[in-house]
């Protein structure tokens, strides 16, 4: 049946045709924007081609959030006037400066231990964070686990002490100078500052200018702002099950993007992904017994409200969820699956490894899922796993201008949708 699964994905495979059309005729889908919109009925008609029983959208509430435009930064060193410019992007969530933008002096700290040192001299400011990615991680997620709270929290530490906004260094360990946005948090105990990532390049550059360099001042201009909440929608589709149509297996991946690209791997490639599961179970004449349920979740990239509205209408009418899949690290080659579920199901499921071996992927982790299928896990204890590709170039493009459908390549995406179909079975097939 795994073969069977192999040759229909590698010869008459959709995903990468599939991918194409939302990147190149939809493009960037932030949250309740026109793009994101479009993105929904590209998802309900990709469904029903790849011969959905039945799909449909759940309704959601969502943040919206606006850039605005571009946004700038420039510096000043010493007595220069004329400035250096620096390539930056507001952070998604992030309010921005007014029209006139803000200058002020900029204080450098390489870390939040460092800013509590040196509060006392913040007041006035705009931080700029200079934390790098750690080289020593060899799973890249690492790296972004451990910086992304200068991302997410950053703006709130330093308004507690009185900072006007922050700069942050992108998450990405990447040789070109893309600025990475992302979402971040605020604390309403404090003022809300504006927050702006700058690209890696520029921020060697900056940090060398503020380390010999007496006085620099720091320019930034983001006309970005949060509007009133709207709607939006989970994008579903679903094979019913033959013998146990109550019991549901979910697979997806999320279908909002930051909006400086294409969103083609984060996550325009686990949306494609999903839809290959029961486009291919589908076209090899599989009948499930249980019901499989493809998600493409809204909102993931700044609040998730897609997956934790999934998951609250899940309880409300007594669903039972089984198993929950996603993949959202990229369309690269896949390497392994992380689980989280019990000790005796991820010893079932390790009887199937080899299985896997001839498709490129040799571990089955602990530890696992998504964000979300998060919410399922969280509120009925259902066993999720998500898809682990090889992570080493992920971050070059991670929610930066460079996530686009040519950094994609055909073949590593359609080994994603393989491997993934063929866990889908075999849960199916045998339970958990």
């Amino acid at each position: 049946m795994i073969s069977k699964i192999a040759e229909e994905v590698l010869i008459k495979g959709t995903a990468y045709e599939n991918l194409r059309n939302l990147t190149k005729k939809v493009g960037a889908r932030l949250t309740a924007s026109p793009g994101y919109y479009k993105a929904e009925a590209w998802g309900q008609q990709a469904l029903q081609e790849a011969g959905a029983d039945k799909v449909y959208l759940q309704e959601c509430t969502v943040p919206h959030w606006v850039r605005g435009g571009k946004d700038e930064a420039r510096y000043y060193a010493g007595k220069d006037t004329k400035g250096q410019s620096l390539d930056v992007l507001a952070l998604g969530n992030s309010q921005g400066t007014g029209p006139k933008g803000i200058s002020a002096p900029v204080i450098l700290v390489n870390s939040f231990e460092e800013l509590e040192n040196r509060k006392d001299e913040v007041k006035g400011k705009i931080v700029f964070y200079n934390y790098k990615f750690n080289p020593r991680f060899v799973l890249t997620f690492q790296s972004y686990s451990d910086a992304v709270r200068y991302r997410g929290q950053g703006a709130a530490r330093a308004s507690r002490y009185g900072a006007v906004a922050v700069l942050v260094r992108s998450m990405t360990h990447a040789t070109d100078n893309n600025p990475h946005t992302g979402g971040m948090n605020y604390n309403d105990s404090f003022p809300k500052i504006p927050a702006l990532a700058v690209g890696i390049q520029d921020a060697d550059k900056l940090a060398t200018s503020i380390t010999s360099s007496k006085t620099v001042k720091l320019f930034l201009k983001s006309n970005a702002k949060m509007l009133a909440d709207t709607i939006a929608h989970n994008v579903i589709g679903e094979l019913t099950g033959t013998e146990f149509p109550e019991q549901v297996i979910t697979v997806g991946g999320h279908l909002d993007s930051w909006d400086p690209a294409e969103g083609a791997h984060d996550d325009g490639a686990g949306c494609v992904h999903s839809i290959e599961v029961l486009r291919a179970l589908k076209a090899i004449g599989y009948r499930p017994k249980r019901t499989i349920r493809v998600v493409l979740f809204a909102n993931e990239e700044n609040g998730l409200k897609g997956g934790t509205k999934y998951a609250e209408e899940a309880k409300s009418k007594n669903e039972q969820h089984i198993f929950a899949l996603e993949s959202d690290a990229g369309g690269f080659t896949p390497r392994s699956f992380g689980f989280t579920m019990s000790k005796e199901r991820i010893e079932k499921v390790r009887t199937w490894l080899p299985l896997f071996a001839p498709y490129l992927v040799w571990q089955f982790n602990d530890g696992g899922g998504g964000a979300d299928i998060g919410p399922l896990n969280r509120t009925f204890g259902t066993p999720v796993a998500g898809l682990q590709p090889d992570s080493q170039r992920y971050f070059d493009i991670h929610h930066a201008r460079s996530d686009v459908f040519e950094a994609v390549n055909k073949r590593e995406l359609e080994l994603g949708a393989l491997n993934m179909a063929a866990l889908i079975y075999l849960v199916d097939k045998y339970g958990l």
